[in-house]
């Protein structure tokens, strides 16, 4: 019997000059429609893809950069940590953990807070960052959305949240179920002061800060496609023991029911919040 056998090395396909030559970061494949992106071309996008305009997750420093006059931005309660009351330890140590996000995202929270302008529009402005814990409300959130609706009082200002959330922090456990109720109530002290709250809601919006703040917008905006939801779909159909229609629980979906008052592209959505503040001065 005859054996054949290869009397050549493999071929190799590597191009060791592409690798060189080709930093990492330089591409980035959209998880839609699987587009090859140049990053630079995505950023200058505003975060989009240009092919089929899926919204990529940015955080609070992306959004202030969007939405924020280029004159600059005082951040506010910018030093608020959290503690560790309840001494709480899942698969690791709560303290461990917030180091570990904090050295990974190099933020502090899972919020960031400022007062800026918006095409010479003055606003205190809140965003929140799902890549610190799944962007999951605790006592600092709670904390800093308190202190911007005091500083929106003081100053006379309207107050912008941009909601990116997995829900309540579940290492804090009551004390984190306690910010519903405090951000709820703050707000209803912006509203006796008659400042308007604008809420944007990113994806995704989910829990407790869908539950309080997020949905208590004198307008709600939402960017195209974002999951916006108490409970995920797969734990309704659980639940419900029922099959979902198409789309639910994405923005387009809870426009066309009344959930949210407007869906608005990212590229779009400095002007549309400029606007809306400009019609909803206050003398």
């Amino acid at each position: 019997m005859a054996w054949f056998t290869r009397s050549k090395e493999n071929i190799d396909t590597t191009d060791k000059r592409s690798q060189d030559t080709v930093p990492d970061g330089i591409w980035t494949k959209c998880p839609d429609c699987k587009e090859i992106l140049y990053t630079k071309q995505l950023e200058d996008n505003f975060y989009t893809c240009p092919k089929c305009e899926k919204h990529f997750r940015i955080g609070s420093g992306e959004y202030f950069r969007i939405l924020l006059d280029e004159e600059g931005y005082e951040e506010l309660a910018a030093d608020l940590i959290p503690d560790d009351p309840l001494n709480f330890t899942d698969t690791k140590a709560y303290p461990a953990r917030v180091t570990d996000a904090q050295r990974k995202t190099h933020l502090k929270e899972a919020m960031r807070l400022a007062a800026g302008k918006i095409e010479g529009e003055g606003v205190v402005l809140g965003a929140m960052d799902f890549s610190f814990v799944g962007g999951s409300m605790g006592s600092v959130v709670g904390e800093k959305f308190a202190r911007g609706v005091d500083a929106a009082i003081e100053r006379r200002l309207p107050f912008l949240m941009i909601s990116s959330s997995g829900g309540a922090r579940m290492q804090e456990a009551a004390i984190s179920l306690m910010q519903l109720a405090k951000t709820s109530a703050k707000l209803a002290q912006l509203s006796n002061e008659r400042l308007p709250y604008i809420s944007i809601l990113t994806d995704p919006t989910t829990g407790g800060v869908t539950a309080s703040f997020a949905m208590l917008g004198d307008v709600n905006i939402a960017e195209p496609k974002a999951l916006i939801a108490f409970a995920g779909p797969r734990v309704v159909e659980q639940t419900i023991r029922r099959k979902l229609p198409p789309g639910f629980q994405k923005s387009e979906f809870l426009l066309e029911h009344g959930f949210v008052d407007m869906v608005v592209h990212r590229k779009e959505l400095k002007a549309t919040v400029a606007r809306l503040l400009r019609q909803m001065r206050v003398e």
